[in-house]
């Protein structure tokens, strides 16, 4: 009996001290999953240039088209570049892309959206920006703006990231309207406290768990939508190897070499689903219901 009481007391000090984060991920494999993915394509995507064997701008035509092969692991394309080495590279570009405008959208999301939820003049004003800009189809307002700036990687996250907004100041606005008739809002707002104080105390915190969730979804669907506008030809430069644009350029030979589209095809899938993967289980972290089980 005394050595069954100190492996309970053992066990209870193990889950005491382990992470609540790490025990809930060992414990939902969605979620595990999920983040085991995304830090196998941002390894990758930092360690390209030792993973590598070539340039991914090197063009050879004498070896174009080539098959897989131990000296070009996914062959090559058109213009005899690696397709490994391409993919690779073209992580750093989509999955900067997707971390770029989920971040810009909502940071403009949260502070668009709480002035016009906590101003009744503002938010007239602002709502209905926001319904014209929702009308316009969020492609054609990328291919749009991309027509009239010149192509890089920076005008594609200002590109993706502004048919966003919207839909975060919508989800900020209703939750700020909720939040402002707390009792714990007017009990501070009666004792003098500082609007800034009960914004980061009281609004933002409440904020974060919607937030967290949509983030990742917008990530997620920027990536896409990155190969979208590159497949267009209207997103990032040539040069500049994206997921997008390497499948782009494939499309004129995909029945001589399907490689040049399934690879980037492959990673662009897999880490587009593990984001809506961690998106799904960090929803079921901070849902109450489920937490109080952990």
């Amino acid at each position: 009996m005394h050595t069954t009481v100190e492996q309970l007391e053992a066990r209870l000090a193990r889950n005491a001290s382990r992470p609540k984060l790490l025990q809930f991920a060992l414990r939902n494999p969605t979620l595990a999953t999920g983040l085991l993915l995304v830090a196998l394509a941002v390894g990758l995507a930092i360690l390209a240039p030792w993973i590598a064997s070539h340039d991914p701008t090197d063009m050879n035509v004498a070896q174009r088209l080539k098959p897989p092969s131990a000296v070009y692991l996914f062959g090559t394309d058109a213009l005899g570049r690696d397709i490994f080495a391409r993919t690779l590279f073209g992580a750093r570009v989509s999955l900067f892309v997707g971390f770029a405008v989920a971040l810009a959208s909502v940071s403009m999301g949260v502070l668009i959206g709480t002035v016009a939820g906590f101003s009744r003049v503002a938010d007239a004003v602002i709502m209905r920006i926001m319904d014209g800009m929702m009308a316009i189809p969020g492609i054609l307002l990328a291919v749009a703006l991309m027509t009239l700036i010149q192509a890089s990687v920076q005008t594609v996250v200002i590109a993706i990231a502004l048919p966003e907004i919207p839909r975060v100041v919508r989800l900020v606005r209703s939750m700020v309207l909720t939040i402002r008739e707390q009792p714990y809002i007017q009990a501070a707002e009666a004792m003098g406290t500082r609007f800034h104080l009960i914004l980061l105390r009281h609004v933002i915190p409440n904020l974060l768990t919607p937030l967290i969730v949509q983030a990742s979804f917008i990530c997620a669907s920027a990536m896409i939508f990155e190969a979208y506008l590159s497949f267009l030809g209207a997103g990032t430069p040539p040069e500049v190897p994206s997921w997008g644009n390497i499948m782009a350029e494939g499309r004129s030979v995909v029945q001589l070499a399907f490689g040049v589209i399934l690879y980037p095809g492959l990673f662009l899938g897999m880490t587009v689903l593990a984001v809506n993967m961690i998106g799904d289980g960090v929803r079921d972290l901070l849902d109450p219901r489920i937490a109080r089980k952990l």
